[in-house]
């Protein structure tokens, strides 16, 4: 049992769970069918375990060198293989998951899968890190898109799930960024410096949240502009603790808080698998 224990926290299991639910949460508002749901999200779900696993597999090395204690692997290096056979399994089960949906949805979850493994072997340490969120988190709505219409969401909803992306991605690295630079990453967020991921992570939020509600159908309106303004309050939250130098965990929390009232946005307003 604590092995298990110890894997499962190395599957960042709170992004992990975020993003399924979000997905969870988009499909229901595409009224998909009760197993059509089922499928997508244990696809995503697992796709996310694999990611998660081998981010950690494959940071074990420079995490170990670094005392990072908070890091399984890198306090118990005996589970490191047993890692990458997790994520590669998670993977390819993924997969094989994704292909009941249709090709269309297999090649949809395929590029967001693969946004995730490409960060974590090439693209985290670079300026180009910012590229897999926005890929990644850009196909996110597309996904239940495919499985009710086979049709990729409006290009509204894609700019929407990037800039969520970005959003995400530079709150994640925040109370890190100084040991980040020590170690020679210098990801997207790393070369902006705290002060500025944090501003450019809450201006994202406000982004996509105004990117729902400036596409809300009518009968929606009043209600995505509501959200618009929860999250637009929650980002002035987070500007607020990162000019402060308070660049904590709880700002990533806020962060993904506000990225769960944009998802609830996108669902209520309609029109994003049309």
């Amino acid at each position: 049992m604590r092995v298990v224990w110890l894997l499962l926290q190395s599957t960042h299991p709170g992004p992990t769970l975020v993003v399924s639910a979000a997905t969870c949460g988009l499909g229901i508002a595409a009224s998909l069918a009760a197993i059509d749901l089922l499928v997508l999200v244990a696809t995503v779900l697992l796709g996310q375990v694999s990611v998660g696993l081998s981010n950690d597999a494959i940071d074990a090395p420079r995490d170990r060198a670094a005392g990072r204690t908070d890091k399984p692997l890198a306090r118990e290096p005996g589970l490191l293989r047993a890692s990458w056979a997790l994520s590669v399994v998670f993977g390819v089960l993924s997969i094989a998951l994704s292909l009941i949906l249709g090709w269309a949805f297999a090649t949809a979850h395929l590029v967001f899968l693969l946004s995730g493994w490409l960060y974590n072997a090439l693209l985290k340490a670079t300026p180009l890190s910012v590229l897999s969120y926005v890929i990644g988190f850009g196909m996110l709505p597309s996904l239940p898109a495919l499985v009710a219409s086979d049709r990729l969401a409006p290009f509204w909803a894609t700019c929407a799930g990037a800039a969520l992306g970005i959003a995400i991605h530079c709150a994640n690295v925040l109370p890190d960024i100084d040991d980040d630079r020590r170690a020679g990453i210098l990801g997207f967020p790393q070369r902006l410096g705290r002060r500025t991921a944090g501003v450019v992570a809450a201006a994202s939020l406000i982004a996509g949240a105004g990117i729902v509600a400036s596409s809300a159908a009518a009968s929606a309106m009043a209600v995505a502009w509501a959200f618009f303004a929860a999250v637009a309050v929650l980002a002035a939250v987070v500007c607020a603790l990162v000019m402060r130098g308070r660049a904590t965990r709880t700002v990533f929390r806020i962060v993904m808080l506000a990225a769960g009232l944009l998802v609830v946005q996108l669902m209520l307003t309609g029109g994003f698998t049309t």
